[in-house]
């Protein structure tokens, strides 16, 4: 793994507006930044990032199975009483999830370590799956980088696929919805309602607030509907407090992702992890913030809330490195992490994205920072395999 200073493609920019990439820059700073990248052996990937995804994976679905049988658990992840017999009914359906993105410390030098589990509502999609993508395109084609060289990256191919496979049948009709004032938000549910398109799914995206439940229960969109599936990059820890929460159960509808993944898109998941697999090479040690053996972890730690978004309201207790970012999460509790500190070059911090899809690891983002806190600004830089 080592960072590369690259010579950036001169029309990015002009590119990234095309494609509708509308967040690539915001207030000057750069989202979306290629002036670097990343270089991975294969074996770095096989080894490193795409096994331990794939276990972990498994490691978490059987975490949620043991979960929704056990009212302690739920009770500690704060998940609403009338919403446990949802998770099981859901699992027990066989509910489909389509994808999701662990977080990893690494640095080519040792294990990579997870850091959390963005289960249910993960964004970066877009800039990883096509962006990301095209620009290793560009790159080869310019010289930049050596004929051959490939990308951990199958994200988009896997969308596509999984989309297709849910569908159900001619009449089909995928509706996507996410709060209103966010741009990247906007832009991850166009991203995904394209890749539906791609699987021959027709595909209609509006807002959380046009979403409408009639007497009977069932959700309609704003022209009143049916919405027989719903993708909502809204997470359900907020849908189940909106109103129409309580008319989920009587609902004929589908959503994506599925109500028993509220069981892994808490960082509450990670203290049962861990006692699931103590010592296992990819997990940190966590405790809930309130359990006596959280002090284990003694001045180098890393706090964070069980629900939270974006980097909010995080503690790295670090020494002179320490950090923290204010917000409106915590409520419901924190966890106690071990500290893995991250790659680093120069000012430079790197999170490794790991991405699954229909639970099979998709693909591979790193996002940059100046802290060791990655928030939704953090930037975004591009990696390639060199051999």
């Amino acid at each position: 793994m080592e960072r590369l200073t690259l010579p950036e493609r001169p029309d990015w920019r002009q590119q990234a507006e095309a494609d509708g990439f509308a967040f690539h820059s915001e207030d000057g700073a750069r989202y979306w930044d290629e002036s670097a990248a990343y270089s991975f052996t294969l074996a770095e990937i096989e080894n490193d990032i795409e096994a331990p995804t794939a276990e972990l994976e498994q490691m978490c679905l059987a975490f949620a199975e043991r979960a929704m049988k056990d009212e302690a658990i739920l009770k500690r992840l704060a998940l609403p009483e009338f919403a446990w017999p949802l998770i099981v009914q859901s699992w027990e359906r066989g509910d489909r999830n389509l994808y999701g993105r662990f977080d990893f410390a690494y640095d080519g030098a040792g294990p990579a370590k997870l850091l959390e589990y963005n289960a249910d509502t993960p964004t970066t999609v877009f800039e990883t799956g096509y962006f990301q993508w095209k620009w290793l395109e560009d790159q080869i084609k310019a010289g930049v980088l050596p004929e051959g060289a490939d990308q951990f990256n199958s994200l988009h191919d896997r969308l596509v696929a999984a989309l297709k496979d849910m569908n159900r049948g001619e009449r089909y009709r995928l509706h996507l919805a996410c709060v209103d004032d966010s741009t990247e938000d906007r832009g991850t549910i166009a991203y995904i309602a394209e890749c539906a398109r791609q699987a021959g799914v027709t595909a209609h995206c509006l807002t959380i607030d046009q979403i409408g439940v009639t007497d009977s229960g069932q959700f309609v969109d704003e022209k009143a509907a049916p919405i027989k599936t719903l993708f909502k990059l809204y997470p359900w820890e907020w849908m189940l407090r909106e109103e129409y929460g309580q008319k989920i159960a009587d609902s004929e509808t589908v959503f994506i992702e599925p109500v028993w993944k509220a069981l892994l898109s808490t960082k509450g998941a990670l203290p049962y992890l861990w006692e699931m697999a103590p010592g296992h090479p990819n997990l940190l040690e966590c405790y809930f913030a309130d359990d006596a053996k959280a002090a284990r972890l003694g001045h180098h730690h890393v706090k964070k809330p069980l629900y939270s978004r974006e980097g909010a309201n995080v503690t790295v207790a670090d020494g002179p490195e320490s950090a923290a970012t204010d917000g409106p999460y915590g409520a419901e509790g924190f966890v106690v992490q071990a500290l893995a500190r991250l790659a680093r070059n120069g000012s430079n911090r790197a999170v490794i994205g790991s991405w699954v899809v229909a639970s099979e690891p998709a693909g591979m983002c790193i996002r940059e920072d100046d802290t060791p806190i990655i928030g939704n600004r953090s930037r975004f830089v591009p990696h390639f395999i060199a051999g």
